[in-house]
């Protein structure tokens, strides 16, 4: 089972460390609430296996439409949690729910974003934008509406019959962003989506992320190691420590919305605000 349902408790493995967890309240209940979660791998070698602690009792609570980035240095546990809310990875230990029940594999209501754009080189593009709505019981033409429609507001929509193959790097990712804001999923999960992209095409992705999100505000967890994105984007910047994963502070971002990621590095405080994350990164 992944994330317990409220009101359950956790194991408990005094050998790790990990603490007993208390039953969650019965509060209006958050977008994600994550309690005391520990996760751990079995690393293999020629003698006994070995294990390694990812994450060590992450206590966190994100609200409904809030749009969190987490960063921290390579290995710290980022992408492991955003892969347990996902239902990709079991939790050994802990308690949460996201979108208000504990998560799985298969959920509708969970949209997840990887780093490659994993666009289907048979599938022109707005076939792309459809795969994920094929499991919806949509009718095809609704499908290729609601397709098209996400294609005209990442601004390809003249690429709708073009194949990955003809598209550039940028553009296949603004299909992967298309694609992902075309399902209806009140959480969207998002692993460093604009990494492989250039400085520029990136700060262009991160508006075209922001004028989506700002249509129907969904809740959005977005893994980055790029403090500035981190900064443009979020409500809130969760920084984690090295491993073992910890959450280290939280940061609120106190720019109002709308953002230009563009406009906002003209900012002083934003620059001021960088030097801090990096100052808690490097500590």
């Amino acid at each position: 089972m992944l994330l317990m349902e409220r009101n359950m408790t956790t194991r408990y493995s005094p050998a790790f460390g990990f603490p007993q967890v208390q039953p969650l309240g019965a509060a209006e209940e958050p977008a994600i609430r994550i309690d005391s979660l520990s996760h751990y791998y079995l690393r293999r070698g020629d003698g006994q296996p070995e294990a390694v602690v990812a994450l060590k009792d992450i206590n966190l609570s994100i609200a409904r439409s809030e749009f969190v980035a987490f960063v921290g240095p390579s290995g710290c546990g980022k992408t492991t949690l955003l892969n347990i809310l996902g239902g990709l990875l079991d939790v050994q230990y802990g308690a949460g729910t996201i979108a208000g029940k504990a998560p799985r594999s298969g959920r509708r209501d969970i949209a997840y974003m990887f780093a490659r754009d994993a666009l289907l080189p048979w599938r022109t593009a707005l076939e792309n934008v459809m795969l994920g709505l094929e499991s919806r019981n949509m009718k095809p033409e609704e499908m290729r509406a609601r397709a098209r429609h996400f294609l005209e507001r990442v601004h390809i929509g003249d690429f709708c019959d073009a194949y990955p193959s003809q598209l550039s790097h940028g553009m296949r990712q603004r299909v992967a962003l298309a694609r992902t804001f075309a399902l209806p999923s009140e959480v969207l999960l998002m692993d460093e989506p604009f990494a492989a992209l250039d400085a520029h095409l990136r700060i262009e992705a991160g508006d075209l992320l922001l004028e989506l999100w700002e249509q129907d505000k969904r809740t959005v967890v977005f893994v980055t190691h790029d403090l500035h994105e981190a900064i443009a984007l979020a409500d809130r910047v969760v920084v984690f420590a090295p491993r073992p994963g910890r959450v280290k502070t939280c940061i609120d971002i106190p720019f109002k919305r709308p953002r230009s990621v563009e406009k906002l590095q003209e900012d002083k405080e934003y620059h001021d605000l960088y030097r801090k994350l990096w100052r808690e990164m490097a500590q």
